[in-house]
């Protein structure tokens, strides 16, 4: 079920082992398993050595057909693989249908997620630092202010959780801070409630509560007290989802200072928006923003606010820089002045820094605030960042390759054992094809096969000869050849990885892998290279080569 990197669900081994498609019928699994039972029973080798590596093999298969013939088996292995079967679940009497199986493991998983949460605090902040080019240069010093804010949120129990913040800001001579406590008590799967109290420059008292009203609605109402002055604000919030990737909102604030806001979101694959317009009392503004990703990595991004006291527009980008931190730089040009922003935002840390360039939009000053930083960045990111970074990559390969040797190995050595096995039906059919001018598959290899492109004829016959496990790729025309049926077709079922094939094996973890084939058909030859989860069917006119 779950996806990681690109990749479907690869719990589907099993099938690979005895060819068979994920949605095989209980009568095709007993065929295949019957097939497979001949090829590697005990019984039919005389070798002591051919016997170990058949009953290897035999148990295997045996293994297959065990699970996939039992319905409640079967769906665990489909679900979860097997760390599902091997977690312990009890499939006595009170699971006896294939939803209550499901329900229950979705319990587990939940429970366990949850009991993970409950270990652990969960901590947020974030620091932001004014600074100013002007102010430096009239000898008032660089720092114009500071606002820094953290947070500290922990499971009480299943259904309630705490969270504990502060705040404190300094601007010139003057400061000010807050520290603030919210409780939050799920009611219900549809429903909660939440109690907030603050002491310092706010202090207030408020209740808020949500309930999603349908399925793609949700309302949000509060009320805050504050403590100073004895001022009531009441607001209310509606949210809807009006597409699979677009939610708006309308918000509505009662109290000293009112207000009614509409917004919108949209978050897809490649980009990100949102749009609001708020109108209150005694101002008004509205703001957009487009995001959008240029890669996993990297993005871009452009923003506009405009109202009373505010008018700006910002440009800028952000890339990741590792799993969890992601830097940024914007630049932004409004009636504030000239301001260089840089962000970093790791986990849920946050830090940003702001620096006023300019009080005067000055055109050419404005031009060269823009250009010069966005120049460094090509500049520093083609000929330093890159380079470190593939450097890097590169190790890490390196590093992983070193660590997965021994079992990689292991895998090859059983694949060459399952092909011995394989090899005299494998050369009987592929004689038997040659007679009759059917397929025969003359040369098949699976692996990293761009790795292999990389290198020349002589570099990657000179490797792997010295480091079989170093090249990457493993030869499988014995077992392509066993695989190729009476009528002279071969069929490797879409959404099964190729590495689970008998006579197969995964030659790089973590590697893309594909299947590059050379064949011939009737005197004529072919070629054709899938990816790991490709269904391939051959022969077809499609892979001629011309």
């Amino acid at each position: 079920m779950n996806e990681k990197n690109g990749e479907p669900n690869n719990n589907k081994e099993l099938y690979a082992l005895l060819h068979i498609s994920p949605e095989a019928s209980d009568e095709e699994i007993r065929r295949a398993y019957r097939q497979w039972a001949q090829v590697y029973h005990p019984d039919k080798c005389q070798s002591p050595l051919m016997k170990e590596i058949a009953t290897e093999n035999f148990q295997r298969v045996c293994e297959a057909y065990e699970i996939l013939t039992d319905e409640k088996k079967r769906m665990i292995y489909d679900i979860y693989g097997m760390e599902g079967l091997n977690s312990g679940l009890e499939l006595g009497p009170k699971l006896n249908k294939v939803e209550e199986i499901k329900e229950e493991l979705e319990r587990l998983k939940r429970q366990m997620e949850q009991e993970k949460v409950a270990a652990h605090f969960q901590p947020s902040g974030s620091i932001l630092a004014n600074l100013s080019w002007p102010d430096f240069v009239d000898g008032d010093g660089i720092m114009r202010g500071m606002v820094m804010a953290s947070e500290v949120q922990t499971q009480i129990s299943k259904h309630t959780s705490l969270a504990i913040g502060g705040n404190l800001a300094v601007n010139s001579n003057a400061g000010g801070g807050a520290t603030t406590a919210i409780l939050r008590h799920n009611l219900s799967p549809v429903s909660s409630v939440e109690l907030m109290g603050s002491i310092g420059l706010q202090s207030l008292l408020g209740m808020q509560s949500s309930r999603q009203l349908s399925v793609h609605s949700t309302a949000i109402m509060g009320v805050t007290m504050s403590l100073r002055d004895g001022s009531i604000n009441l607001s209310n919030t509606w949210s809807r989802q009006l597409s699979e990737t677009t939610n708006g909102n309308i918000h509505l604030s009662l109290g000293v200072e009112s207000s009614i806001g509409v917004g919108w979101r949209k978050k897809d694959e490649n980009m990100s928006a949102s749009g609001g317009i708020k109108i209150g009392t005694s101002s008004f503004g509205a703001t957009a923003h487009y995001t959008h990703f240029f890669s996993a990595k990297s993005h871009g991004r452009i923003a506009g606010t405009v109202g009373s006291g505010a008018l700006a527009l910002e440009i800028g980008g952000g890339r990741k820089v590792s799993k969890s931190s992601t830097v940024r730089m914007l630049y932004s040009i409004g009636i504030q002045g000239l301001i260089w922003k840089f962000e970093l935002h790791r986990g849920g840390q946050k830090l940003v820094v702001p620096i006023l360039l300019s009080n005067h939009l000055n055109p050419v000053f404005a031009t060269g605030a823009f250009i010069i930083p966005v120049s460094l960045y090509f500049t520093l990111k083609n000929f330093v960042f890159k380079p470190y970074y593939r450097r890097r990559e590169k190790q890490k390969g390196l590093d992983k390759f070193e660590k997965t040797r021994g079992q990689v190995k292991e895998a090859r050595t059983a694949a060459k054992k399952a092909q011995q096995l394989l090899k005299n039906v494998a050369d009987r059919k592929r004689n038997k094809q040659l007679e009759m001018g059917g397929l025969v598959i003359v040369k098949a290899i699976y692996g990293n096969i761009k790795a292999r492109h990389n290198k020349s004829e002589q570099e990657t016959k000179e490797e792997e000869e010295e480091d079989e496990v170093a090249s990457q790729i493993i030869d499988v025309t014995v077992p392509l050849n066993f695989l190729v049926n009476d009528s002279g077709q071969l069929k490797l079922h879409k959404g099964v990885k190729k590495s689970g094939i008998m006579g197969f094996c995964d030659p790089c973890p973590g590697q893309v892998k594909h299947l590059c084939v050379e064949y011939t058909h009737r005197g004529t030859r072919y070629e054709v290279t899938v990816d790991d989860y490709a269904e391939l069917l051959i022969p077809d006119q499609s892979h001629k080569v011309v």
